[in-house]
């Protein structure tokens, strides 16, 4: 039994969406390719996934739901916008009520999942929401560090390619700060989060890059801070192989205290980790390690789902 694989659509031929379906067919153990989705009949997206044998509709979820293989369908990854994820929730619900939906849009209908920090908690959610490519790089950073030391504040900044960003991650800006900002304080562990993201328009396109912030306690052990993040970087490259600190870890004490967004003045020990994330260049070339990661998270996360709901039929 643990040889059948569940069914998976994606509802958006993107970036993103075109990257996961290719992450799936080469690397898929627990899900196959079952639809790629679209609105666009001359997507690239959509074209690249009828070459590959993938059944694809630019109908939209309507079309989806027309298909001959919808009801083979066990999970969908949503990679179009908050808007139309909410939407398309909503919708496919009223069809298939047992669907998963993997949420790569910034919209958090479900809880916030990051692999390596909560990722076993959230695998029975009919909806878990994988909040952004900034925040899969830099929580798991945030959470190495609270996990061994108070956090106050912790603050992100993601900058990746221009290039990298379609219509869907720049019509999601705005959602992009808020959730990630809320995630470094559900997931990551800081009692207040900051997230800022940078479209870097550099040619030739540069190498995702993030900063992370730490504000702590001024007696936080050091080494074992430094050592939780060496950890935890460790175990995001099990997933994504292109994650990787840029150097080590800096500290900086602040005896008569900084004035932090949300929180005033406070005395601390600020912790800077440097990452830089390098793409599979599965879709769009290895500057795009926002994408990577993104899709990586997701396939990563539904893999487990996919596993725990087969071994439950098996036994």
């Amino acid at each position: 039994m643990m040889n059948k694989k569940l069914k998976a659509a994606i509802i958006g031929s993107g970036n993103i969406g075109t990257d996961l379906m290719i992450k799936i067919l080469r690397h898929g153990k627990h899900i196959e390719m079952g639809a790629m989705v679209g609105i666009d009949p001359n997507s690239d997206g959509l074209a690249r996934a009828s070459r590959m044998g993938v059944a694809v509709t630019h109908e939209g979820v309507d079309g989806l739901t027309r298909m001959p293989n919808f009801a083979d369908i066990d999970i969908v990854f949503d990679a179009t916008s908050a808007s139309a994820h909410v939407k398309n929730d909503a919708f496919l619900r009223t069809l298939k009520s047992g669907i998963r939906m993997v949420d790569l849009t910034p919209a958090a209908i479900g809880p916030y999942c990051i692999p390596v920090v909560n990722g076993d908690a959230h695998l029975d959610s009919p909806n878990v929401n994988m909040v952004t490519c900034g925040g899969q790089a830099t929580i798991p950073m945030v959470a190495a560090v609270s996990r061994v030391a108070k956090v106050y504040y912790g603050e992100i900044i993601a900058s990746i390619s221009s290039k990298s960003a379609g219509p869907g991650t720049r019509a999601n800006i705005d959602e992009f700060t808020e959730t990630t900002s809320k995630a470094i304080e559900q997931v990551g562990g800081a009692q207040k989060g900051k997230a800022i993201i940078i479209l870097n328009p550099a040619e030739p396109p540069l190498i995702m890059r993030d900063t992370v912030y730490c504000m702590t306690e001024l007696d936080a052990d050091q080494e074992a801070i430094r050592q939780s993040v060496k950890d935890m970087a460790a175990a995001v490259r099990e997933y994504v192989p292109g994650y990787r600190l840029k150097q080590e870890v800096q500290f900086d004490r602040y005896e008569n205290g900084l004035n932090l967004p949300g929180i005033g003045r406070q005395a601390g020990l600020k912790v800077s980790v440097f990452l830089e994330v390098e793409g599979a260049a599965h879709y769009l070339p290895a500057y795009a390690g926002n994408l990577d990661i993104m899709t990586s998270a997701a396939l990563k996360t539904a893999e487990r789902m996919a596993e725990r709901q087969l071994s439950a039929v098996a036994a």
